[in-house]
């Protein structure tokens, strides 16, 4: 066997992306397959939703299944169906487990005993697959030991096999574009393709989304061949680390909001607005472990050790509360693990000016800012430390009539200046 036998065939498959790990005598099925020591390793094997488990021992652990199939040179692929991720953020660990539960024809003589000499293949294709590849092969680990150089991600090294992912370019090429033709009247794009008018506070974000072809949707899937795109209001193009911007805008998924509903929520936690009669708001900015004083909620990080700067309980969540302790409203650090992930490993940001008028135009910059590497560790570090806050815009209009008006809007910012802190690459790019 040779690594170009390998290659070869992983590409035949549909692999853009190759990985590979010498194992180790722990790596077999019984003690899972080690991948990586944080959680970035996510960033790059798709995994399906996260669930929180219970062990058997009465602990909380992080299981998301994967598609995962077994390549055999000599026939089809093997499906793994019960193979999954482990995910124990409170180390941080993640490792691979039940890849050899119900699938037949998979490598057991490799994966099951206590070897040395062992190498794993990973590959990811375009459409979410993991291709797996198992071999103890003398001349193949010899020659993997002599590449040198190679990108690492966890435990894994990347292989180069020429089919390297091109969309920064497409992306970059069509932001070009886009700065080149100056002002444009603010649209949005209709679910059947067509562009139509846009008006409102979003409508910077929707007028570029329309320019590259992408319909308003409330997938959790990034907008542009896996680029997360966030444009972004700014006074002058030559500023762009000026002012706040949205990252994220996720209902909860606990607490007396989800409970009892959001308009019982702005009536027991909001207060009058100032200007508006017989309208209750909640839209004051919450920033980690600071009481608010109109709300009488402080966002907490449940479940995080905040000295070692990491989940210690990855069935908690971050969540606001009131002075006697009770969760007014929480995110669960399952539900957005994978949103994180899925979203933001990859994001542009791409700087706007706004004209008034009727219509309102916008345009936008020359220079934009790309972030990669991002992992769920660095968002909770962020908000921990006060660079990224919870900044809601709820609120009950009528609210004393028999028809209030309930308008949500729970969204995380971060001042634009900090964005570097959420990724392990950002970079300022002149189109």
């Amino acid at each position: 066997m040779d690594l170009k036998t390998v290659e070869r065939a992983m590409v035949a498959q549909g692999v853009i992306k190759l990985l590979y790990k010498h194992l180790a005598p722990n790596d077999n099925s019984k003690n899972q397959v080690y991948l990586a020591g944080s959680l970035d390793i996510l960033n790059i094997l798709p995994m399906k939703e996260v669930r929180s488990v219970s062990t058997p021992k009465g602990k909380h652990i992080l299981n998301a299944a994967v598609d995962l199939f077994w390549l055999r040179l000599e026939g089809d692929l093997v499906a793994a169906p019960h193979a999954q991720l482990i995910l124990y953020p409170q180390y941080p660990e993640v490792r691979l487990s039940g890849f050899l539960r119900g699938a037949h024809g998979a490598p057991n003589e490799i994966m099951a005993p206590r070897d040395e000499d062992r190498v794993l293949f990973l590959g990811v294709t375009q459409s979410g697959q993991i291709i797996a590849y198992a071999a103890k092969d003398a001349a193949l680990l010899a020659e993997l030991s002599g590449l040198h150089g190679l990108e690492q991600t966890g435990a894994f090294r990347h292989l180069p096999i020429g089919t390297a992912d091109t969309s920064r370019e497409r992306l970059l090429g069509r932001l070009a574009t886009i700065a080149s033709v100056g002002w444009m009247p603010a649209q949005r794009m209709r679910p059947d393709g067509s562009i139509g008018p846009c008006s409102g506070t979003n409508c910077g974000g929707y007028t570029l989304e329309a320019q590259l072809g992408i319909a308003p949707n409330g997938r959790s899937e990034p907008d542009f061949e896996g680029w997360e795109l966030k444009s972004h209001a700014v006074t002058r193009f030559d500023r762009l680390g000026v002012g706040p911007l949205t990252l994220m805008t996720p209902e909860p998924t606990g607490g007396f909001y989800k409970l009892d509903g959001a308009a019982s929520f702005v009536r027991r936690f909001g207060y009058a607005a100032r200007t508006t009669e017989d309208r209750l708001n909640f839209s004051s900015p919450h920033y980690a472990w600071i009481r608010n004083d109109l709300t009488g909620l402080t966002l907490k990080l449940l479940g995080y050790d905040r000295e070692k700067e990491r989940i210690v309980d990855p069935h908690s969540s971050f969540a606001l509360l009131n002075d006697d302790g009770e969760v007014a409203a929480e995110w669960h650090y399952a539900n957005l693990l994978t949103h994180w992930n899925r979203k933001h490993d990859k994001a542009a940001y791409v700087p706007s000016l706004c004209q008034r008028g009727d219509p309102v135009h916008y345009c936008y910059g020359a220079r934009v800012r790309l972030g990669t590497g991002t992992d769920f560790d660095r968002f909770l570090l962020a908000i921990s430390k006060g660079a990224v806050w919870y900044d809601p815009g709820i609120k009950l209009e009528s609210a004393s009539t028999a028809r209030p008006i309930l308008k949500r809007r729970s969204q995380f910012r971060i001042r634009s200046a900090n964005l570097d802190g959420l990724y392990a690459r950002f970079e300022e790019v002149d189109l």
